[in-house]
């Protein structure tokens, strides 16, 4: 007889001592099971849990039987009477103190051997996970992801709403900006020749519906971007954007840290304090060398370039007269640091490009501190006065670094990290918030001989700065604001530019001339003539946030349906070719691949 699984009592996970006795009916797969030479246990599971099943070799119209061939997997549904566990109580299990003594089973799906194992000893490579994604779904461990994203997506969208912001869909097809990232482009086959882009932001959108006086906006988006992919990077990703009008930043990063406080709060029952701190781009290049820092440890970089124009060390002098400069970091406590730990980090170091890692350990002396090691001998005369300007203390070892301000900032923040790793000096499960100003509005690129936009072209210089404009642009400062969790930007915005005037001169500064300023940005800049008020606004990435709550090491590991580093999807064999009368409606040819 069919069991009507369709009419579930409760879930797997749900039953509890106070059900003892009920008459229930569960569905689920097969997690495990075990004959213990007449009694079978077999583990039910669905999304909210595990339930332990019964069957008795008495009579039970044949459920024991059918439970002794079932195979993990398999989809099942079964009727039973709770029982209590009485002293074989699982404490490790919500459902521990009862199992359910099946009378009725019923195999609604069969299933294969496995690909790999959903047990303890899960291990297989993340290509055999995606491509068999829909299995990898059902680890625990991924359901609880998916959950998180939801209720993080959940907590968004609530609170933005209880905020007035509307959310509008923005266009999957547009014009083409090629600026930054490369665009996703899409042939058009009734305009034979020309293309759509998929966006790599509503950007210019979410401007023009505060020009069209929606004053709030709010939405969760697809974006695309064909860049080369890291851990934290796809192809396909989806962000939050928002933008309000009549806004200076104060009142779009105060809006955003109430959004961050919801999050923690709905997705991980933790409190976040408001405001967040805040921190210069030039403080953070300077006391961390990267503008998005992790502060949840020490190891700041300190500039002890004036200090080492006293010693007679030949790397050091040479750097200085170049105009370079001389940075260090303490790393606390670091006895632990062996000679070939250090000169492991000399090669990683030279491996990015730097020259070298000087260091020194600072000992305990008999008239103070003093210097071993290294460059020891050359450091030694200033020993006392440099370890009080950089706080260190015996036991310690001090790192330095010359160069360009640029080339140490790099060098020191690996090290830094790698040092945080290797001394293990991160604090677990704190979370570092803070918001990152004052940027410079463009930055010169030599090998173009051309400045581009730090952020986008939309961003506003602040007021104070725009006569540097035409004399100085190296030192305008924006209107744009990261919000950084634990060294990794999970937000980034600005105020807008929303006089035409000011937008063209930016366009200009960036090499824009007015024939491609029209081509590419003519509705914008026209839009810009008929009343457009002063609004700002952010960017979430959702992917970061839930990669970074959930303690994930790859985002991948927070989409459903994720791209590999190669950008292909192992589940569907996307991207893949396309019939010849496809290419002929699009008027497309194809060239010869490379080596064929």
């Amino acid at each position: 007889m069919a069991i009507p699984y369709n009419k579930r009592s409760h879930r797997c996970g749900e039953l509890r001592g106070c059900d003892i006795d009920k008459q229930v009916l569960l569905a689920g797969w097969v997690n495990a099971a075990r004959d213990h030479g007449g009694v079978v246990f077999v583990d039910i599971r669905d999304h909210t849990g595990v339930t332990q099943l019964r069957f008795n070799p008495a009579p039970t119209g044949g459920a024991h039987e059918t439970a002794q061939r079932l195979h993990n997997e398999d989809v099942i549904a079964v009727t039973g009477r709770v029982l209590s566990r009485g002293e074989w109580v699982n404490p490790k299990m919500p459902t521990g103190e009862i199992e359910v003594e099946v009378d009725q089973i019923e195999v609604l799906s069969e299933c294969a051997p496995l690909p790999f194992q959903l047990n303890d000893e899960f291990e297989t490579s993340e290509e055999t996970r995606l491509r068999y994604r829909y299995i990898d779904l059902r680890r625990p461990e991924m359901q609880e992801v998916l959950r998180l994203r939801h209720r993080v997506a959940r907590a968004i969208r609530e609170y933005f709403h209880e905020n007035d912001f509307i959310e509008v869909e923005t266009p999957f097809l547009t014009k083409s900006t090629p600026e930054g990232a490369r665009d996703y482009l899409v042939p058009s086959r009734v305009q034979p020749g020309s293309f759509f882009a998929l966006p790599q932001s509503p950007q210019i959108f979410k401007q023009l519906l505060m020009i069209a006086g929606y004053d709030r906006y709010a939405q969760i988006v697809r974006c695309f971007r064909d860049e080369d992919l890291r851990a934290d990077r796809q192809p396909e990703f989806t962000q939050l954007d928002l933008e309000m009008a009549f806004v200076q930043r104060e009142d779009v990063m105060a809006m955003v840290e109430g959004s961050a406080k919801r999050i923690f709060k709905d997705a991980l029952g933790v409190e976040i304090t408001t405001p967040l701190p805040r921190m210069t781009e030039e403080e953070a290049m300077e006391r961390f060398g990267i503008d998005r820092p992790d502060t949840r440890f020490g190891m700041e970089l300190k500039d002890v370039t004036e200090f080492m124009g006293e010693v007679d060390f030949k790397v050091f002098r040479e750097a200085i007269d170049q105009g370079g400069v001389v940075k260090c970091l303490v790393a606390k406590q670091a006895e632990s640091l062996t000679r070939k730990i250090t000169d492991g980090l000399t090669e990683e170091i030279r491996g990015i490009g730097g020259a070298g890692l000087p260091l020194v350990k600072v000992n305990k002396g008999d008239n103070g501190v003093t210097f071993s090691t290294g460059v020891a001998k050359f450091l030694q005369p200033i020993c006392a006065k440099l370890c009080e300007q950089v706080g260190a203390d015996p036991g310690d070892v001090i790192f330095f670094m010359t160069g360009t301000f640029a080339d140490v900032s790099k060098y020191l923040h690996y090290l830094r990290t790698r040092l945080a790793t290797i001394l293990d000096v991160i604090p677990k499960d704190r979370w570092d918030l803070l918001w990152v100003i004052d940027f410079p509005l463009v930055v010169w690129d030599e090998e173009e001989q051309r400045w581009f936009s730090t952020h986008h072209p939309f961003t506003a210089p602040l007021d104070e700065d725009i006569p540097l404009l035409d004399t100085d642009p190296g030192k305008v400062r924006d209107k744009a604001y990261d919000l950084v969790l634990n060294g990794i930007e999970i937000a980034g915005g600005s105020i807008r530019i929303h006089r035409q005037d000011v937008q063209r001169k930016i366009f200009s500064l960036l090499g824009i001339g007015p024939e491609e300023a029209k081509e590419k940005f003519e509705f914008l800049l026209e839009a810009l003539r008929f009343g457009a008020p002063p609004h700002g606004g952010i960017a979430y990435g959702l992917d970061r946030w839930v990669m970074m709550l959930s303690g994930s090491e790859s985002i991948r590991d927070v989409i459903a349906f994720p791209k590999t580093q190669r950008a292909v999807c192992p589940l569907t064999g996307a991207p893949g070719p396309v019939s010849q009368a496809q290419l002929d409606e699009l008027y497309l040819s194809l060239k010869a691949l490379p080596g064929s």
